[in-house]
């Protein structure tokens, strides 16, 4: 029996997270400049270089992106499928954008999270960037929509394991509201308000400060803080 072997290209593939305090949003780019078709929005991603590892191929996607030298990155899953590349449009675009001769595209998808409100500094070759609601995501090229609904369910075990991953979506103070919509989107899920309450309360390394929300035409809300020497001594006792 003849074995046939492929001429593979590799590439990376980020979902980026970032929470805009009332939803949870993924960081998107315009594959093609000149339009305004949704289906043009895909995972920022590029392939990799002869001489690069896929690691710091990511880190370059990100920073190109975002202005930000080392982003937290998780590589998460490898998408190999004979079918990720096989619309016409997508090969099309593939064509244009690379020239070269690929029979099957293979990538490496990795997730990261960034506070929104960071200035983003984008010098990509994707000029047009921008956070899309994980609720309003549209339909993407390749297999982008498996890669971003498979993150959230990384997301969700990598928070599990370590709790402290989530107030890297947060900004340095937050109330208790915020956090709790960001657990609830996360998660795609209501959660009962009083129990989460209880929940933050037995976390110490989660902080009361005397400030509250100035401003404001409901009751001003305290502000809270992550406290990561207190978590990280928590978590060393632990151990």
């Amino acid at each position: 029996m003849k074995t046939n072997f492929i001429h593979t290209y590799v590439s990376v593939d980020c979902v980026v997270f970032g929470f805009d305090d009332n939803q949870l949003d993924i960081l998107l780019v315009q594959r093609n400049e000149e339009s305004d078709n949704l289906v043009d929005l895909k995972l920022p991603g590029s392939l990799i270089y002869d001489d690069e590892d896929v690691d710091d191929a990511a880190q370059r996607v990100l920073f190109e992106l975002t202005g930000i030298k080392k982003m937290t990155l998780k590589q998460f899953r490898c998408f190999a499928s004979p079918e990720r590349a096989n619309n016409p449009n997508d090969i099309k675009w593939l064509d244009k954008e690379y020239k070269p001769d690929i029979n099957r595209l293979i990538t490496v998808a990795y997730l990261s999270l960034c506070k929104i409100d960071r200035k983003l500094n984008n010098i990509s070759k994707y000029k047009n960037s921008q956070w899309c609601p994980i609720n309003k995501l549209p339909k993407m090229p390749f297999d982008h929509n498996q890669i971003v609904k498979e993150s959230l369910a990384e997301i969700r075990k990598w928070i599990e394991a370590e709790p402290a991953i989530i107030f890297e979506l947060l900004p340095q103070k937050f109330t208790i509201s915020q956090i709790h919509r960001l657990y609830e989107a996360v998660y795609d899920k209501k959660i009962d308000i009083r129990n989460f309450h209880k929940k933050i309360a037995i976390m110490p390394y989660v902080i009361a400060l005397e400030e509250k929300q100035k401003d404001v035409s409901h009751r001003a809300a305290r502000y809270y803080k992550f406290d990561k020497v207190t978590y990280n001594k928590r978590k060393t006792n632990i151990q």
